[in-house]
């Protein structure tokens, strides 16, 4: 079964060097920096300690199953590139949206939810950061078990649910706490709960995201979640944080972004949470700007 992996950031790399260990026939999608540096081999730090030779192109080929882990703003980019190429694509990314995106263009489409941790260190070169678990569902069309077999036997704690889009929220809430307030502040996770000046504004960001779900019928205890994941993940630096180092655009639009649209759109107020987006959008436009 040949397996596709469509960008080669942290976790796309980290689950492409897994099920390449695995035994799997693995391609990595990269572009520019990563693509030139991957071509010499992936260098995993952390949890591993390993180099491999990898297979990696600039452009999408032929697979059975391709993993998609590109940032969300790049998500129809892929879903283009990819149409008539895979059998069924997972995604892998943060925010809501992207499987929608994806069934677009492609048949059979699973939602994925990670909660491993991987960081970039250097092109080429990530570190494992944490090992989490992952849930997946069918989102259009059939998939979801083929793609756990495959994460299965690459040593990946992976669960089939029936409502994937549940799992989705539940990320996107807590992300919409964490990542916005660790890249503005520039901390690492766990600096959230230390400092309660910072804690008591995580605490509204949750519990509008909670009021959101539970219209959407789920309930939902969004600030013990926060708290379970930040006290796991405590010496980790988020995502958007990463970004934010590295001058790069955010996936605040995806998270935060849908979160206080949608919210709109049933009259519900989520007025941290818009606070937070124009911040991340500020921050953004000072940072890219120079």
């Amino acid at each position: 079964m040949r397996v596709q992996v469509f960008g080669a950031g942290a976790i796309g790399c980290l689950l492409g060097y897994m099920i390449q260990k695995a035994g799997y026939d693995v391609t990595f999608i990269a572009r520019g920096k990563q693509l030139e540096a991957l071509k010499k081999g992936l260098r995993i730090t952390g949890l591993i300690e390993d180099f491999v030779p990898v297979d990696v192109r600039n452009k999408a080929c032929k697979a059975d199953v391709t993993f998609v882990t590109v940032k969300s703003y790049d998500t129809a980019i892929a879903a283009k590139e990819l149409e008539g190429k895979t059998e069924i694509v997972c995604t892998v990314q943060n925010g809501i949206g992207n499987e929608d995106v994806l069934a677009e263009r492609i048949g059979n489409v699973v939602g994925g939810v990670t909660s491993y941790a991987a960081n970039v260190v250097d092109y080429g070169k990530i570190c494992y950061a944490g090992e989490g678990e992952t849930f997946l569902g069918d989102w259009k069309g059939k998939g979801a078990e083929i793609v756990a077999e495959i994460l299965k036997k690459a040593g990946i704690n992976v669960e089939v649910v029936s409502d994937v889009k549940r799992k989705k929220w539940e990320k996107a809430v807590v992300n919409a706490v964490i990542n916005p307030l660790t890249a503005l502040l520039r901390i690492e996770n766990g600096k959230i709960l230390e400092i309660e000046e910072v804690w008591v504004i995580a605490k509204e960001i949750a519990r509008e995201g909670q009021r959101l779900m539970e219209a959407m019928g789920y309930k939902f205890d969004a600030v013990g979640m926060v708290k379970e994941v930040i006290l796991k993940t405590a010496k980790n630096k988020s995502s958007m944080l990463q970004d934010v180092e590295r001058r790069r655009r955010t996936e605040i639009e995806a998270i935060t972004g849908e979160i206080v649209r949608i919210a709109k759109r049933l009259n519900i107020p989520t007025p941290v949470n818009e606070l937070m987006l124009r911040l991340v959008r500020g921050l953004e436009c000072s940072m890219l700007s120079y």
